[in-house]
């Protein structure tokens, strides 16, 4: 991380120290948000959150070692404390000043679906010719991005920040905080509806990446996407898809025979680019040509774009195939879900052989037509051909309806995974899918524990 001393933290944010002035200069090691991560030497967040106010560990925590406590209430004479009036605002100025510090290209990646992947993507192909720098793991929202932005070392040539919201005028505030000079639109999907209300309103919201750019700032956008197509950003647009009508575009996609990588041939003006992406979903060569799209107009070499895309890796519960010694192929895609994503991964199945089998969990944050967008999921499934549909969560039971007698629902998650050895057999292909909170990876961790 950027090397701040507690002084300087508390300039930055307006706050107060309320620690002995002989105990400075500090520096942090570390910025925790968790009381119960490592607090050794570190500068620990207190947030106020709907069920927890980390106001109460924070005695904890500095018995623990931290050097520092950015909060909102003064404690114990002489306790090391930065007292602000808001901790989130606070945060933001602290991102904001270290992105301040750097003049590099600052790529801001958001989407509906997708966002992870395109930011290891957009940073493999970077990182082929800068030094680069990208937000960890998935740490795209108002906490994440700020603390990601404190990460940047002075040595850093490029960022690439994953930028994610779910609620009005929380896509400004990052704006302001990352300030990027270019931007990847990947698509507009139905997600965080409940908010948001519609597909005209997620990218309305998601467009305020820009609001603090200058408008020379680029925009690369799926250019098979209707709206980001249509969109006026007011500025260059530089479309990637998989139609002729888009700047850039993948022809020839062909998947291993396996089914978990695959190659396409990448075209731009006279050039033509040939690429094997390692990876499983048929999705995935948008990832690839959001992050070709951005090296070339970088000016990256063919080669730089070849080498970065071919040396993208898989983040966590992300698409991950997994061949298990009883004949089982497991994708593990459960770390989030919408309607959109889950019939992308429902379309991906065909790459692989088997009979397909889908474990379906609730799809969150989708408003009122929820019921029915997952309704039309179940639909959607049996349509493909896939051969049994397993559900759980309140929502889910729409799923099952809508898949008709290939669904069976079940009332727990406990339920249905003391159902699998009943129900799955050698030679299946099983994709696990649900919103994060559901927690299906405890499905993923079942199967493999099981069924080695």
């Amino acid at each position: 991380m950027i090397s701040l001393s507690i002084g300087e933290i508390a300039a930055i944010t307006g706050g107060v120290w309320t620690g002995e002035e002989s105990s400075l200069p500090i520096h942090p090691r570390t910025i925790i948000t968790d009381s119960r991560e490592n607090a050794d030497k570190a500068l620990f967040i207190a947030f106020r959150g709907e069920n927890v106010d980390a106001h109460r560990f924070i005695p904890d925590v500095l018995s623990k070692g931290a050097c520092a406590v950015l909060c909102e209430e003064a404690g114990a004479a002489g306790e090391k404390r930065i007292v602000v009036p808001e901790v989130f605002a606070a945060l933001r100025a602290l991102g904001s000043y270290c992105r301040s510090r750097m003049d590099m290209p600052v790529l801001g990646v958001t989407g509906s679906v997708g966002k992870t992947t395109a930011k290891e993507m957009c940073a493999s192909v970077l990182s082929e010719h800068y030094n680069t720098y990208k937000t960890p793991g998935s740490m795209n929202g108002q906490v994440g991005v700020p603390i990601a932005l404190m990460g940047l070392g002075s040595d850093i040539e490029a960022a690439v920040i994953e930028m994610g919201i779910s609620l009005p005028g929380e896509m400004e505030k990052l704006g302001q905080v990352v300030r990027p000079n270019m931007a990847v639109f990947m698509n507009i999907a139905d997600a965080h509806l409940e908010a948001l209300h519609s597909r005209e309103g997620i990218l309305a919201e998601k467009s305020m990446l820009l609001c603090a750019s200058e408008p020379t700032a680029p925009v690369f956008v799926n250019g098979d996407d209707p709206l980001l197509n249509g969109f006026d950003f007011a500025r260059e647009k530089i479309s990637f898809g998989l139609g002729e009508h888009n700047t850039v575009r993948a022809v020839e996609q062909k998947n291993s025979p396996d089914g978990t990588s695959q190659t396409c041939r990448i075209l731009y003006k006279e050039r033509d680019i040939p690429v094997s992406i390692p990876a499983y979903g048929s999705y995935m060569v948008y990832a690839a040509l959001a992050a070709a799209s951005v090296g070339l107009y970088l000016g990256l070499t063919d080669e730089e774009i070849i080498r970065g895309i071919s040396g993208y890796a898989t983040v966590g519960h992300r698409s991950r195939i997994v061949k298990l010694p009883n004949g089982i192929t497991l994708v593990d895609d459960c770390y989030n879900a919408n309607p959109s994503s889950t019939r992308s991964a429902i379309d991906s199945l065909d790459a692989l052989s088997g009979r397909k089998v889908c474990v379906l969990g609730d799809m969150r944050e989708l408003g009122e037509n929820s019921k029915q967008l997952h309704h039309d999921v179940g639909a959607y499934a049996r349509e493909k051909g896939v051969a049994l549909l397993l559900t759980s969560g309140e929502e889910s039971a729409s799923t099952a309806e809508g898949a008709g007698d290939i669904a069976r629902h079940f009332e727990s998650k406990a339920a249905l995974i003391a159902a699998l050895p009943q129900v799955l057999c050698s030679g299946d292909v099983v994709l696990v899918k649900a919103s994060h909170s559901c927690r299906f990876e405890d499905i993923v961790d079942e199967l493999e524990k099981n069924y080695d």
